[in-house]
This record gives structure tokens, sequence and C-alpha cells, in this order.
């Protein structure tokens, strides 16, 4: 049984969550490559605060890059979120 294909857009409105389970924000809107066509990211507002509060100061949100996300269903699963933003703050600059 043949499904039809999903539409990008249904992405809008997802939670996003860590692949440990994490709470990370809600997709808003998709970063696209019209070109190539391929997403190259997904626009994450409603940011969990526990997260980001030390990070992102004074944004709506962030851009995930689209290789980041692991599978796509009810909700977003991305890779090691926590672990990926914590080793980025703990370098200098």
């Amino acid at each position: 049984m043949d499904e039809e294909p999903e539409e990008i857009t249904n992405l809008v409105g997802r939670e996003v969550y860590s692949n440990n389970g994490v709470f990370v924000g809600e997709v808003e809107d998709l970063r696209l490559n019209l070109d190539a066509e391929v997403v190259n990211g997904l626009a994450v507002t409603a940011l969990n605060p526990e997260l980001f509060d030390d990070v992102v100061t004074g944004k709506k949100g962030v851009v995930v890059p689209y290789r980041w996300v692991r599978s796509v269903g009810d909700v977003v699963l991305i890779n090691d979120v926590v672990e990926r933003l914590e080793e980025r703050v703990e370098q200098p600059e």
C-alpha cells in the first residue's frame, strides 16, 4: 500500500525533542535550499528555557541543522542537542 508523501509544511507546529527525550522547542518555519530542493534547517521557537536561556539572549529562536534530525513522526527527534549546545558554550571564541 503506497502512502502519499507528506508536505514539508506539515513539520510546522511539531514539537522537537532530543533523542534523550528532552523538549527542545517547536518548529515555526523551515530553512530551504530551493536550488537543491532540500530542507537545510528547522527554525525552532518556544524554546526550552533550561537549554537556551544562558545561550540565546534577545532572540526568538534557533535554527537547527536538518542533518541533526533523526526522525519525523508526531514529533521531531534530533541528535544530542544538549551535548552539542554545551560543547559550543564551553569552547572559547
